[in-house]
């Protein structure tokens, strides 16, 4: 191929979507992912900062991600149900089921991270810790050859551990809203189950983490520390 047919070569363009809420590490994606084959590809990156931000981008039609990196722990937005970045890969592949999904996190816990690969099956999962610009650069090669991605330190605890426990949404939203502070009582403005249904869980979910009493906030503290809730 001469130099003249090569550079006249179209380009394979993808979409990407970047959902962080912190701008700097925004870039540091940006800046990797430019950087990749720019010879053979041509990337549009389109960025959110939350998880409400992020769904007006994932809804509308005017958009459709080849690719997408979120991070698991991000502010919410209620009004949809959307409190983490599971959940926004959740929408992400009822809207783009082909979409590539590369979830990145700080939290090691290993019964979250299971969960997670369990229910969404991303094609990457980095914990943030072992992310180096050549690693993220190494993870994109991957997941662009649909191949699948997992860092040094996920594939360490799934080695090391078979255990895990799984909770449905209303678990889910109950320990979310009793870990902003809202008391029992009200959780029914914000969970369409009666109180009574709310207190079974509640009692369910204490037998299941061990709690050590029945205080909402060794609760909320128990389901921290198993990584249900960020």
């Amino acid at each position: 191929m001469t130099t003249e047919s090569a550079s006249t070569t179209a380009k394979i363009k993808s979409n990407i979507l970047i959902v962080d809420d912190h701008p700097f590490i925004i870039q540091g994606y940006k800046n990797a992912i430019t950087r990749y084959q720019p010879d053979n590809y041509e990337f549009v990156i389109s960025e959110a900062k939350d998880c409400e931000s992020a769904y007006h981008v994932i809804t509308n039609p005017k958009f459709s991600f080849d690719i997408a990196f979120l991070d698991i722990s991000m502010p919410s937005y209620e009004e949809k149900n959307l409190f983490s970045g599971e959940d926004l890969a959740k929408l992400i592949l009822e809207h783009m089921p082909d979409c590539k999904i590369i979830m990145l996190t700080m939290f090691t816990e290993f019964l979250k991270l299971k969960t997670l690969i369990k229910k969404v099956n991303p094609r990457g999962l980095i914990i943030k810790n072992d992310l180096t610009f050549d690693e993220l650069l190494y993870a994109f090669d991957k997941v662009i050859k649909n191949q699948v991605y997992y860092s040094k330190s996920i594939l360490e605890m799934l080695e090391s551990h078979d255990n895990t426990i799984e909770i449905d949404l209303f678990d889910k939203q109950i320990l979310f809203h009793l870990s902003k502070g809202t008391k029992s009582k009200d959780l029914t403005q914000y969970i369409p189950i009666s109180l009574n249904a709310i207190e079974v869980r509640k009692l369910n979910l204490k037998e299941l983490l061990n709690t050590t009493n029945d205080s909402d906030a060794e609760l909320v503290k128990a389901a921290k520390n198993k990584g249900l809730i960020f």
